[in-house]
């Protein structure tokens, strides 16, 4: 099992990649290793099960009066409220001459299986978690409307919930950018500086380098913090690059995929941190600004023409490169989509006296469809525990159902309630999975990608994370959990897309919709499954919706959109914005 191991670990360092993150924060875990779960019955603290007075059933014999036992009772031992199979794991509790309670465990035959759940039990289970987890057509369609009258709403007046951020990106590239500009991306654990040659017609290179952020410095003061950028840029642009003040000063564009309100693109005022930074004296300021007084205090031969968001950028990135992309998705650790929107169509920007028919690229923030009131998304049980044991309970509903962050948990919850029951593990110990967010989207993945006979990869799972063993129809029950969570995660992020396509009228004549996160590039099936949503959802015509890798909106997006805004203030349009 070592060798399954090693290769577990190998493959999981390929999957948990970091992705740029909406508003939504991480959830923080609870202390107690049963927080965040259904409620449980008798744990010990060594984590066996034992049963409890609510009709769980026990993994362990009842207390005995005294340490002796026959071999009779031995062989009982660790089956109690099973079917009679023998484990080779007792537990049991016995009085000590003192009065106190001891639990001691045993090992038995080497040959005799533990007690697992039978195969009626387990595809009663499974049917029931199809019924839970499965969303019809129907349904989807039902989603799809309400999603697109929340859209609407967010373009008619600020404070809604889906707040449908202006970006003051005006219109899609003419595909003709040249030139070279810089790019910056202030990520969660990294801060990647960027040259970008434009050379027109969707090509371009890309030369960069990327700093580590240390936990100091994400806590840091945020003036220190954007220092600390200014440098990188300036070392990037003096050693790397070998350019002086002397080869002029590059225009740069700004990736801050934080939460900000902007009125014009070089202004961003930060509403809240996300994704574990917290420095503070800079949240309800003007970040661009901030980062003005930087660059001048080092004396940086750069000029910072946009901030923008990651999925504006690859919004963009991904129709200078493909004319056809209409749309752009991240599907990752969290979920965001932007989109291209007509002036007239969003009334809460009336007062800027844009043309009807100009462009503005609007950042969706769709993860937080339906947060709150609950009324169209549905919810099980498991999402309630997650959404309740959050540090944002009631935010972020759409996300908390699709995104990768969460995947793993509702899987393990849903493994939780069966230990409850009394219908896994007998007689083992389960304390590693009674940890909140202890099960990884990476290994719903592992588990899906298995197509060995035995199962072997989550053999490998279940033993080397969480030191259980698995029955072959426990495995294959696993597996088929694992798709259903993940093809619900791709038919609701479908039904976010099938709202923007019906919104715009994108159906009959078709367009692409540029896709990026670890979901979307790593999670078997997934663009399929989006795919055959899109179907279920609108018919055939569902086809002509097609979905494909995004190009890198943090890095080469940013610098379109820097070279879009330089043009279009050079011809004095809406300069002031």
């Amino acid at each position: 099992m070592s060798n399954i191991a090693e290769n577990l670990v190998n493959k999981l360092s390929g999957l948990t990649t970091s992705d740029t993150a909406p508003a939504a924060q991480s959830p923080s875990a609870p202390a107690s290793p049963t927080s965040g779960t259904p409620n449980r019955g008798s744990v010990l603290d060594n984590g066996t099960n034992i049963g409890s007075a609510l009709g769980r059933k026990s993994s362990m014999g009842g207390s005995r009066p005294s340490f002796a036992m026959t071999n009779n009772e031995s062989e009982r031992r660790g089956s109690a409220g099973s079917t009679g199979r023998v484990s080779r794991r007792g537990s049991n509790i016995v009085m000590t001459p003192s009065g106190a309670q001891a639990v001691y465990h045993t090992r038995t035959n080497q040959d005799i299986e533990l007690p697992h759940a039978e195969k009626k039990t387990i595809a009663d289970h499974l049917r029931k978690y199809e019924s839970l987890l499965t969303l019809t057509p129907q349904r989807m369609r039902m989603i799809v409307h309400s999603f697109e009258e929340t859209l609407d709403n967010g373009l008619q007046k600020d404070g809604q919930v889906v707040p449908m951020i202006p970006t003051f990106v005006f219109g899609w590239p003419s595909g003709k950018e040249v030139g070279e500009y810089l790019a910056l991306d202030l990520g969660g654990t990294n801060l990647r500086v960027c040259l970008v040659t434009l050379k027109g017609q969707g090509k371009f290179e890309v030369t960069q380098t990327k700093y580590r952020l240390t936990e100091e410095q994400k806590q840091d003061e945020g003036q220190k913090l954007l220092d600390f950028c200014a440098e990188c840029l300036d070392s990037f642009i003096r050693d790397t690059l070998g350019r002086t003040e002397a080869d002029g000063i590059l225009p740069l564009g700004f990736t801050f995929s934080y939460p900000c309100s902007q009125d014009r693109i070089d202004h961003g005022v930060l509403i809240r941190w996300t994704k574990g930074f917290g420095a503070p004296n800079i949240e309800g300021r003007d970040v661009a600004a901030m980062f003005m007084e930087s660059l001048a205090k080092f004396n940086v031969p750069a000029e910072l023409t946009a901030l923008i968001n990651d999925t504006t950028g690859t919004l963009i990135a991904s129709n200078y490169v493909d004319p056809h992309t209409k749309i752009a998705v991240i599907f990752g650790t969290g979920c965001n989509a932007a989109y291209m929107e007509n002036a007239g169509s969003i009334p809460k920007i009336d007062s800027i006296g844009l043309p009807k028919e100009q462009g503005m690229a609007i950042n969706c923030e769709w993860g937080a469809f339906d947060s709150f009131d609950h009324q169209h998304l549905p919810r099980t049980k498991y999402d309630i525990i997650i959404d309740e044991s959050s540090n944002k309970p009631g935010e972020q509903s759409f996300e908390k159902m699709i995104a990768g962050l969460y995947l793993g948990e509702i899987f393990r919850l849903i493994i939780c309630e069966l230990i409850d029951a009394g219908d896994l593990f007998l007689g083992q110990n389960t304390y590693k999975l009674e940890k909140a967010y202890a099960f990884d989207t990476a290994f719903l993945s592992l588990m899906e990608s298995d197509i060995t006979d035995e199962l072997l990869t989550i053999i490998g799972v279940f033993t080397h994370f969480f030191g259980v063993e698995t029955t072959l129809e426990e495995r294959q029950f696993f597996k088929k959990l694992a798709v259903l969570i993940g093809t619900r995660s791709a038919r609701l992020s479908a039904c976010g897309i099938a709202a923007i396509v019906s919104k715009k009228g994108y159906l009959d004549e078709g367009c692409a919709v540029g896709a990026d996160g670890s979901l979307y590039n790593k999670y078997p099936n997934f663009a399929n499954r989006v795919h055959t949503a899109l179907v279920d959802i609108f018919g055939e015509k569902g086809k002509n919706i097609v979905t494909h890798h995004a190009e890198d909106g943090s890095g080469v997006g940013s610098a379109i959109i820097a070279a879009m805004t330089k043009a279009r203030k050079d011809e004095g349009f809406f300069v002031e914005y």
